[in-house]
């Protein structure tokens, strides 16, 4: 993925299949902003990975002498690094309801997703019900607007999209009852930033 409209010296390093590396990726591409990819896969991390960031995770976002990590920290910092478009809303009082929807999604929907990736077959199956249930839901917040909960894409939408995409790889078929969220997610697989923000080995998550 290499966005091409604003340049940039900043350097990412990025699961091929993390979502909260996809998270970043989808916040780069929306905003053009051009980053050199690094691809970390397993336990093969780049030695200076490592001097950058003490835990060794990903994404980590390096801008000259500034290595950030934390999605929520790296997302926010290039809103407000590269204000247009803007991702979260501009006075105090809605930028506190973003966090908190955001705080809500990685609650709710990315615990039982990181149960899925890390846990056992017998824990999976629970996580699998917990996101169908959570999901379906909240249907309506997915029916009312273009985006989630707005007219605008916006930083939560690059949270829930990555999540999204993933289901079918892990065994997730939303019923009828969460069509809006269905819906909502092929209006946002079929924007160019979000096509842009995909591995190829993301790509191949979903059929």
């Amino acid at each position: 993925m290499a966005a091409v409209s604003k340049r940039s010296v900043m350097t990412l390093y990025s699961g091929q299949t993390c979502p909260l590396s996809h998270r970043i990726r989808f916040v780069l591409a929306e905003k053009g902003i051009t980053a050199d990819i690094v691809p970390v896969s397993g336990d093969n991390k780049p030695e200076e990975l490592l001097d950058l960031n003490p835990y060794g995770t990903v994404p980590t976002l390096v801008d000259r002498d500034l290595a950030l990590y934390g999605t929520k920290i790296i997302a926010e910092y290039l809103d407000e690094r590269f204000p247009h478009p803007p991702l979260m809303p501009v006075d105090p009082v809605s930028r506190a309801k973003a966090r908190l929807v955001l705080y809500r999604i990685e609650k709710d929907w990315y615990g039982p997703l990181d149960r899925l990736i890390e846990g056992g077959e017998t824990d999976a199956e629970g996580a699998r019900k917990a996101l169908i249930e959570s999901l379906t839901a909240s249907n309506e917040l997915f029916a009312n607007m273009p985006y989630f909960l707005s007219e605008d894409l916006s930083i939560m939408d690059c949270a829930v999209a990555p999540l999204l995409w993933r289901l079918p790889h892990y065994g997730i078929e939303l019923p009828e009852q969460a069509q809006a969220v269905l819906d909502y997610a092929e209006r946002i697989f079929a924007l160019d930033s979000f096509q842009r923000s995909l591995t190829d080995a993301e790509r191949v998550m979903r059929p």
